[in-house]
């Protein structure tokens, strides 16, 4: 997540770089809102006791970045954590993935990974005192028979032990998949979950601000009037916020406006909804 790559700055308003773009997104100047916050609680929370953990949210909505996050802030000599981030794949290309993820032999058939997979999450967990977290990202796309087999890897030693945490991430969806009856077994293994509301119209300020004031710009080049704007067009999205900042700014220097107003911002709605 982290980029080290350039990134250009923005002199018309004194900014080192345009802090709404991707790329100048760094896992060390999050902003703590309610959503990061209340992820990252449950995920200190999952890793101390292993067993299920589910985040749904809509695209947008930074769940991914804060797991991120919290990937980043783990002792790797506590805790090993792998992330994958899937599509609609079959059970055989599944344990593919998760033992390559793992770097272990991808061979045999599914038994075979299985049984090797078992065994190293195990190995991890009673020799090496460091239990694996794995992260599986866009998990409403995950087939139920995948679902079923990750049920059956946390089943060790007759359900007697955690042994590892497992989250899944993805959109509402995943929420309508688990609560089918056939996932019943895995569901009650849930020990947290979390579903991001976005950002509060409060938050959409000091959003906005937090990023401006990362790049060394001041908070007051984005008028009252656009900071409402950019409230009620955005709906708390933190992406279609970027997205829509960084066009207002490029605007704001083409017109040599020293202040980003409401006329900028409904200006930058229009560009970007052209996209």
């Amino acid at each position: 997540m982290d980029n080290n790559s350039p990134r250009p700055g923005i002199p018309h308003f004194n900014m080192a770089f345009d802090p709404f773009l991707k790329q100048s997104l760094k896992t060390k100047d999050f902003f703590p809102s309610n959503d990061h916050m209340e992820m990252i609680s449950r995920l200190n929370h999952l890793k101390k006791v292993n067993g299920l953990g589910v985040f749904t949210a809509l695209p947008g909505l930074g769940k991914s970045f804060s797991l991120h996050c919290f990937k980043k802030s783990l002792n790797d000599n506590l805790h090993q954590m792998h992330y994958i981030c899937m599509s609609t794949v079959s059970v055989s290309e599944f344990y593919r993935q998760f033992c390559d993820e793992l770097k272990l032999p991808v061979r045999g058939g599914k038994a075979v990974m299985f049984k090797a997979l078992q065994e190293y999450i195990f190995h991890l967990y009673k020799e090496k005192r460091c239990p694996l977290i794995i992260a599986i990202d866009e998990a409403q796309y995950l087939h139920y028979s995948i679902l079923k087999d990750l049920k059956m890897l946390m089943n060790h030693q007759y359900d007697s032990l955690n042994c590892f945490a497992l989250i899944l991430c993805g959109e509402s969806r995943l929420i309508r998949n688990l609560s089918a009856p056939i996932n019943e077994a895995l569901r009650q293994r849930i020990a947290v979950h979390y579903s991001f509301n976005g950002l509060d119209p409060d938050e959409v300020t000091r959003y906005i601000h937090h990023k401006i004031s990362l790049a060394g710009g001041a908070k007051e080049i984005v008028g009252t009037d656009a900071l409402q704007t950019v409230v009620g067009f955005c709906e708390g999205n933190p992406r279609i916020i970027d997205n829509l900042m960084s066009k207002a700014l490029m605007l704001a220097v083409q017109l040599g406006k020293n202040i980003i107003d409401s006329e900028t911002i409904m200006a930058a709605t229009h560009a970007q909804a052209l996209i």
